[in-house]
């Protein structure tokens, strides 16, 4: 039987924002797609979808970001030790996560074409069947946004160090998780400017493809 609604409580949302965009020679969660900036972006879709409380993890240029986060209902979460990579924003949010809350969506700013409508998604398949992971997968690969019940959340925690985001608790817990397949096309993250440039391109050619129908 479906675990009910009330056992699961409300479910979190854990924004990864600290990096330092090396690779993109600039602050890329200032940068925009659709007029929005990434980071913006990101936070909007969370609040869409419902998750509570959205917890930004920030690092980098900090000031910079909460200007950006005005009037938007999240809770910033610094991360001290950000220069140690994504890990550490993984800790520092899951850490964060309230104790009524039974699970966390853990998602990047970085990854424009994840909606409000793909986190709803994965909300709905944990509501539906209690499972301790929901995992979007993008052809074959996993990655964000995904959502892992609380009794995963002290693995999360466990370690500064090796793979981001939580890969290494997937690859460990892959068969209790339920899985959900979106179009490889969506699983974008922006790290150059050849990629931003690219998802701009992207966004306006099916921004005209919609405006068409």
């Amino acid at each position: 039987m479906p675990v009910t609604d009330e056992k699961l409580g409300r479910i979190a949302g854990v924004v990864l924002a600290a990096g330092t965009s090396s690779r993109m020679g600039q602050n890329k969660l200032l940068l925009t797609v659709g007029g929005v900036s990434l980071l913006r972006r990101a936070v909007v879709a969370a609040c869409a979808a419902r998750l509570d409380p959205i917890l930004v993890v920030l690092g980098h240029q900090r000031e910079r970001s909460l200007a950006e986060l005005a009037g938007l209902p999240c809770t910033p979460v610094l991360n001290a030790e950000y220069a140690r990579g994504m890990n550490s924003s993984v800790r520092t949010g899951i850490s964060a996560v309230p104790a009524d809350a039974s699970a966390a969506v853990v998602m990047l700013v970085d990854m424009p074409f994840v909606s409000a409508g793909m986190l709803g998604e994965l909300i709905d398949r944990y509501r539906a069947t209690g499972a301790r992971l929901v995992v979007s997968t993008y052809g074959e690969v996993p990655a964000p946004p995904i959502l892992y019940r609380r009794d995963l959340f002290g693995e999360l925690s466990d370690s500064l160090d090796g793979d981001g985001c939580g890969k290494r608790v997937v690859k460990q817990h892959r068969a209790d998780a339920v899985e959900i397949r979106w179009s490889a096309s969506a699983l974008v993250d922006l790290d150059s400017p050849d990629d931003w440039l690219e998802s701009r391109r992207t966004w306006e050619v099916d921004s005209l493809t919609d405006a068409s129908i």
